[in-house]
């Protein structure tokens, strides 16, 4: 019989890779997505409209503890990944009330369903680098102390609280991936990879004149999101539960992701400036990169950098695209599909 699992976040960047992943394995595959998604699905699906003839979608939300208690009882997953979650930490500032709420009551709800009416199944918490925040050492290892400077790495960093707590409380094998930066075409606009790649294809194309960043200073660790799902799914197939880093080992400034993406497209930049004042030009003189220091958060996490050597001895999980490959990637496909 085949292994049955549960996504929360299906149709979002991870959830998509990863539901193509167990599918591929041979996987029956069940995702919770607001209703209204499911009712518009041309526009709020897009990441899965390939696969929705392979999957089950059932309507629920994070803040809804019955509809978990309902699917876990109807279900018994064999394994169930808790990816939803507000990820962009912009908006975490802009509204910290929700996203707190949101993210750490969609973790408690979970784990509380699960532990009730399907105990043996293995659960996964998508922890995060944000939970590092101001760092304490680089790189950033599983025995790194937290310091999370957003609420969304607050967030996050109860979230996995509450699994070890649910772990060593009531023996579930219920572990943590502390994942890295991690990237694709299919990443929401909003990120600043995303907003990089597909602002610099709209320039190109003449489309746009100018792309407003913050930060070009600021390091992470990048890798590629379709990698990253591979160790989600690998550390529940370990005997015993245990949290990892998954990371590339490598980091890079936004500036770095944007000079990479404007030398795909051939536009050759030029800075010129310092700090919020630094602007971007063009060989024929135009400004087209601005700064606006709108987009700096009010407590910046200035380097992340992940040590995934666990992940490799334990795993043998180790990342397969390069920075290059990434950001190349991003780029031709926001640029073929604006250029149709």
């Amino acid at each position: 019989m085949a292994k049955k699992a549960l996504i929360t976040g299906l149709t979002g960047q991870d959830g998509s890779y990863l539901a193509e992943l167990l599918l591929d394995k041979g996987y029956e595959v069940h995702g919770i997505a607001r209703r209204l998604a499911i009712e518009d699905p041309s526009h709020r699906l897009n990441r899965i409209n390939h696969i929705l003839d392979k999957v089950k979608l059932h309507s629920g939300t994070l803040e809804n503890y019955s509809r978990f208690i309902e699917l876990f009882e109807d279900l018994k997953p064999n394994e169930c990944y808790h990816l939803a979650a507000q990820s962009f930490v912009h908006e975490s500032f802009e509204d910290g009330f929700s996203t707190i709420d949101m993210n750490i009551k969609g973790v408690q709800h979970a784990l509380s369903a699960l532990h009730k009416k399907a105990p043996e199944c293995k659960f996964y918490f998508a922890a995060s680098s944000e939970m590092f925040g101001k760092v304490e050492e680089i790189p950033q290892t599983e025995k790194t102390p937290f310091h999370p400077r957003s609420p969304y790495g607050i967030s996050k960093t109860t979230g996995f609280d509450l699994t070890r707590n649910y772990r060593e409380s009531y023996n579930l094998f219920a572990c943590s991936g502390i994942l890295f930066n991690h990237e694709s075409p299919r990443r929401g606009f909003e990120f600043v990879t995303r907003k990089i790649t597909n602002g610099l294809a709209k320039i190109k194309l003449g489309l746009e004149d100018s792309l407003s960043l913050g930060n070009l200073d600021a390091k992470r660790d990048w890798g590629f999101a379709g990698d990253y799902v591979e160790a989600m799914w690998m550390m529940l197939q370990q005997e015993k539960p245990k949290d990892y880093v998954i990371a590339t080992g490598e980091t890079h400034t936004v500036r770095n992701f944007v000079e990479n993406a404007a030398k795909e497209l051939d536009i050759n930049l030029t800075w010129k400036g310092e700090g919020i004042n630094e602007k971007g030009y063009n060989k024929n003189g135009e400004k087209i990169i601005q700064i606006n220091p709108e987009f700096y958060r009010p407590a910046e996490v200035q380097l992340l950098l992940g040590d995934a050597s666990k992940a490799k001895k334990e795993l043998g999980w180790e990342p397969k695209t390069s920075f290059d490959e990434l950001v190349e990637m991003m780029v031709k496909s926001d640029f073929d599909k604006l250029k149709k």
